[in-house]
């Protein structure tokens, strides 16, 4: 059984002990989680390519180029108008492209689940932000948990 995830330290160290692949599974899962936020059947997809270990190597691409792309075009919502509905959105495609980047994209010190998990929260936040909600639904504890079962614990 592994340690109990209670913080952002125990998760990041959770999350580096995986591997490439289960990164990507794991990230999905993150994605799922505010998923909602985007009626785009490209987030549908990229969760659909990061789910399923058997995905080829060409379609996981194509698929991290297609939320990829997504995600830098609906960059522009992050503006000044404060369109928190449009930026939910961007920051899911962000979270998505992030599960499915390659190990080429990744870098060094990255870690594809961690990333995912951060521009999901970020989309959360904006998702409260738009609804005028407090911190009831804290997307971290929620990925502190989902990892904890991935991880079998």
């Amino acid at each position: 059984m592994t340690a109990q995830i209670t913080n952002d330290q125990g998760l990041r160290e959770a999350l580096n002990t995986l591997t490439l692949s289960q990164q990507r599974e794991l990230g999905g899962l993150f994605v799922a989680s505010v998923g909602h936020l985007s009626n785009d059947p490209r987030i549908g997809r990229a969760l659909e390519a990061a789910a399923d270990a058997g995905t080829t190597p060409q379609a996981l691409e194509e698929s991290y180029k297609s939320v990829k792309a997504f995600a830098t075009q609906s960059y522009t919502a992050c503006g000044s108008d404060a369109d928190w509905a449009a930026q939910a959105e961007h920051f899911v495609a962000a979270a998505a492209a992030a599960s499915l980047a390659p190990e080429d994209q990744t870098g060094a010190k990255g870690n594809n689940a961690w990333k995912a998990a951060m521009q999901a929260r970020m989309a959360k936040n904006c998702e409260m932000i738009l609804n005028d909600e407090g911190g009831v639904a804290n997307e971290a504890e929620k990925q502190y948990q989902m990892a904890q079962k991935y991880l079998g614990g």
